[in-house]
């Protein structure tokens, strides 16, 4: 699973990187059907936190939340992202 993490209009510094890396231990059992997971941090008024994942059967999904908190912005999306990879997890366990 390649990890990519990247911050616009603001410095995303190591203890937010450190953060994220402990919330992405939530979904350590779907390492193996995930190729990429594309972070995109913006800092309007608000910040806007995005995840795109790329599963390894072709398919990807974006997900997205905003919040005035990085941290609870990036605990929303947590939760979201799990969400979803275990939907398109079950879908796929559904074709075979």
């Amino acid at each position: 699973m390649n990890v990519d993490i990247r911050a616009v209009h603001f410095d995303l510094g190591e203890p937010t990187k450190e953060y994220l890396n402990k919330k992405l231990e939530r979904i350590d059992y779907a390492k193996d059907l995930i190729i990429d997971l594309l972070f995109a941090f913006t800092k309007e008024k608000q910040f806007q936190c995005e995840c795109t994942i790329n599963f390894r059967w072709g398919s990807s999904a974006h997900v997205q939340e905003t919040d005035f908190d990085l941290a609870a912005g990036i605990d929303k999306l947590m939760d979201v992202l799990e969400h979803k990879i275990t939907k398109e997890k079950n879908k796929q366990q559904e074709k075979k």
